[in-house]
Formats: C-alpha cells, sequence, structure tokens
C-alpha cells in the first residue's frame, strides 16, 4: 500500500501525509532550510517488525534490523539530484510501504551550452531536465536583438520543428541561415512546482568554411614551391658543377695506361 506525500514549503516544520488505508502507516516530512526529513509512522503492523528499509528507484539508500514503528530519512539538501519518489518500507509479514514525494522546479540545462553549423546544414538544438517531477510542458524562444524574447513554436515557420518527450526537448532547425538563425536560444521547461530554462547558442558558419583547411594546405605548398624556385635560381656559380673539370680524371687515366703499356713493350725488346 502506499501513500504519495507533497514537499512543503521550506518555511514548514511537520506536514502529516495521508496514512495508508490499510496498512496504518502515516508519511510525514519535516523541512527545515535546505534539508528534509522523511518519516514514516507505522500505527498497526501486520506482524512482528524485523527492519526498515529506504528507497529511491530501484537503490536501497538505508536499511537496518530495528524493531521500532517509526523510520526517517535526512536529505542534507533538496535540489535536482536529490528530488524524487522515496520508499519507506517496513520488514513485517506481509511487508508494508509507503511513498513520498520529493519535488523540485525543472532544472534545465542544454545538452551543448554552444552548437555550431554550417549555413544550409541541419541545426538541432537539445535541452534535458533532471529534476522530478518531469516537465509537463517545453517551450522556445530566441533572444531578439533589442533583447526580446520571440517564442519557436511548431507551425509559425515550416524551417523550425520542435520535438519534446518527457524530460527532453529538441529543436531543429533544417535549414540554417547565418544572419536569421544565429544567435542565442531558450529552452523553458514547466512542471507543477514551477518552471526554468537554460540558454544555448547558435553558431551558423559560411559555406566556405569548411573550404578554409584544403586552402591553407594550398597555400603552404604554393609559398614552399615559390622558395624552392627562387633558390634554385639565385644559386652560387661555383656551385654548379664544371663539364671540364669533370672530363679531366679519364684523360690522366688514359696517360697513365699508355704509359705502362710502353715500359712493357721496351722490357720485352
Amino acid at each position: 500500500m502506499a501513500a504519495a506525500g507533497v514537499l512543503l514549503p521550506l518555511a514548514a516544520v511537520v506536514a502529516l501525509m495521508s496514512g495508508l488505508e490499510a496498512s496504518g502507516a502515516d508519511p510525514l516530512i519535516i523541512t527545515s532550510s535546505s534539508e528534509a526529513i522523511l518519516s514514516c509512522n507505522l500505527t498497526e503492523p501486520p506482524s512482528v517488525i524485523t527492519g526498515h528499509k529506504w528507497m529511491k528507484g530501484n537503490k536501497i539508500l538505508e536499511e537496518d534490523r530495528n524493531p521500532g514503528t517509526l523510520m526517517t530519512y535526512n536529505i542534507t539538501q533538496v535540489n535536482s539530484e536529490s528530488s524524487g519518489v522515496y520508499y519507506c518500507i517496513f520488514l513485517t509479514n506481509p511487508e508494508v510501504n509507503g511513498t513520498i514525494d520529493v519535488p523540485v522546479p525543472p532544472h534545465v540545462k542544454p545538452y551543448k551550452e554552444t552548437e555550431a553549423g554550417n549555413e544550409g546544414d541541419v541545426g538541432v538544438l537539445t535541452c534535458k531536465c533532471t529534476s522530478y517531477p518531469p516537465v509537463e510542458h517545453w517551450s522556445w524562444y530566441k533572444h531578439g536583438s533589442d533583447g526580446v524574447l520571440v517564442p519557436v513554436a511548431n507551425g509559425v515557420d515550416e524551417n523550425y520543428v520542435i520535438k519534446s518527450s518527457g524530460n527532453k526537448t529538441e529543436l531543429r532547425i533544417n535549414k540554417l541561415d547565418m544572419e536569421k538563425d544565429q544567435g542565442e536560444y531558450l529552452c523553458n521547461g514547466t512542471n507543477s512546482m514551477g518552471s526554468n530554462g537554460a540558454t544555448v547558442k547558435l553558431r551558423v558558419r559560411s559555406r566556405l568554411a569548411a573550404l578554409w583547411p584544403f586552402l591553407g594546405i594550398v597555400v603552404e605548398v604554393v609559398v614552399l614551391v615559390t622558395v624552392i624556385f627562387i633558390y634554385e635560381k639565385r644559386r652560387k656559380p661555383d656551385e654548379v658543377p664544371d663539364d671540364d673539370d669533370g672530363g679531366s680524371t679519364p684523360l690522366k687515366s688514359n696517360v697513365s695506361t699508355n704509359h705502362k703499356e710502353n715500359v712493357r713493350q721496351r722490357n720485352a725488346s
């Protein structure tokens, strides 16, 4: 059996939650500053209590083997991470449990704080919410040049498409335009506790942006070839091989060979 609780304002001291119909467990919540104490009291246990267990989702937060009818759990700070549904479980036969909701306003943050794309391409801006309860309504705005927020909605401009599901929203711009689309966008989420938003910056590059790396390489090659060409043209004359000198060595070799043959002929005679 379960009972749903509501987190009261921080000024509250003790709040009695609705009791469990069949189990007799009355969830309580005590808040002080940014802390919160969750409490469940079992007034009519079906059997001997052999322990307690606190859970959030499928994660066990605390457990003990005490036989008491009152169990508490301390939340040191109520924020997006600690928000959610908590379960107090009494280890009886059968087990008795209650639930306490710890809700906060949406904690919205962008998937990337800055997105970039080339002109003419598709641009996608994404925001998500990491708190409880889930976002009930998403909305997008663009910061105008005068600082006024301009709503962006489906059906207003076919170039913009918004897809939202639970704690995630996506703004798709089908054809990026540098003058029209570049700037700051605001994604805003609303739930039962309030509203909150985050800013995403969109940068749109020129169509020629993708060519700049290639053009840079071409310029480097041209400069290198030019330097080599100028160097070769200005080489000193003494660095150029002399054809006359190159042919002198074979002549000396021939003279030496002829001299040896003459010596051999005289010895033979």
